[in-house]
């Protein structure tokens, strides 16, 4: 049980309720037109925390020797002995075949998008060595979970809802991303590493993160314009709006102690919207 909890830990396990029930939106959007399926939601499961568990252990192992040096990961299980890298990088091939495995269960559509999904992925892990749009990428990884549950669930590549869906992800990851980077400005400048607080500085990378954020919303509420969602999805949007903005509330450019705590709430942001989407779509 030790071994299991170190994985989970390797992996942020918790953390995984960030994409998933995005995922699970997007299916759920797709099976308003095509039929439902257990199987198909299993795998979707199956699939979304293999992908985002090879994608976390991808980014351990690339940033290893990095946090050891930087006192707020310098205890993350890579850089304490926890775990070896040879352990890591079995890890991340063990789980990126489970994932490639479950997406060709779903359709041969998402089985041969699998390994692009893998590559967009593994990427926002190598971004801060080459580029100070680090967050964005992190904003496009996520933006797959709910276009990838779409296509899942039977959904046609060309419709708007997935897509539009997706940018609101990927503008909520990379706002809330942002913050979270603000920690390790001076430990990424003076390693040489990018991040857009590091090429704007602290003050003008929050204005971004709320600019970011309030677009989130606004996308989230235009895809009630797309499908007739009525008043409890807009209400759980408005939550989520409040959620944003309270999350925003504990950070300034002054004081980034609340920083930790404003990147939990997050957590709950993907429950709330998954919940408030699906009893919206069976009242209708």
């Amino acid at each position: 049980m030790g071994r299991v909890a170190t994985y989970l830990s390797f992996i942020r396990f918790s953390h995984s309720v960030f994409a998933l029930p995005f995922a699970l939106t997007g299916a759920l959007l797709a099976w308003q037109r095509a039929p439902f399926d257990w199987r198909q939601l299993v795998w979707v499961m199956v699939a979304m925390v293999a992908a985002r568990s090879a994608a976390m252990g991808f980014n351990r192992l690339a940033d290893a020797n990095m946090d050891a040096l930087n006192p707020r990961t310098a205890t993350r299980e890579i850089p304490r002995g926890a775990l070896s890298g040879r352990d890591a990088a079995i890890f991340v091939v063990v789980t990126s075949i489970i994932f490639v495995f479950a997406a060709f269960q779903l359709n041969n559509t998402c089985g041969w998008l699998s390994p692009v999904a893998l590559a967009i992925v593994f990427w926002y892990s190598l971004a801060k060595r080459y580029t100070s749009y680090t967050q964005a990428f992190l904003g496009l990884a996520m933006a797959v979970a709910p276009v990838g549950g779409w296509l899942a669930a039977g959904g046609r590549i060309g419709a708007a809802e997935p897509w539009l869906l997706g940018l609101a992800i990927g503008l909520w990851v990379g706002g809330f991303d942002i913050l979270y980077a603000c920690q390790d400005v001076e430990f990424d400048r003076a390693h040489g590493l990018n991040s857009i607080p590091v090429r704007y500085g602290v003050a003008r990378s929050l204005i971004i993160s709320r600019v970011m954020h309030v677009a989130t919303v606004i996308g989230m509420a235009a895809l009630a314009w797309l499908l007739p969602l009525g008043p409890i999805y807009l209400g759980g949007v408005a939550m989520v709006a409040a959620l944003l903005i309270y999350e925003q509330s504990l950070v300034s450019a002054t004081d980034l102690s609340q920083v930790k705590r404003a990147f939990d709430l997050n957590g709950w942001v993907g429950i709330l919207y998954f919940v408030t989407t699906g009893l919206a779509l069976y009242v209708r």
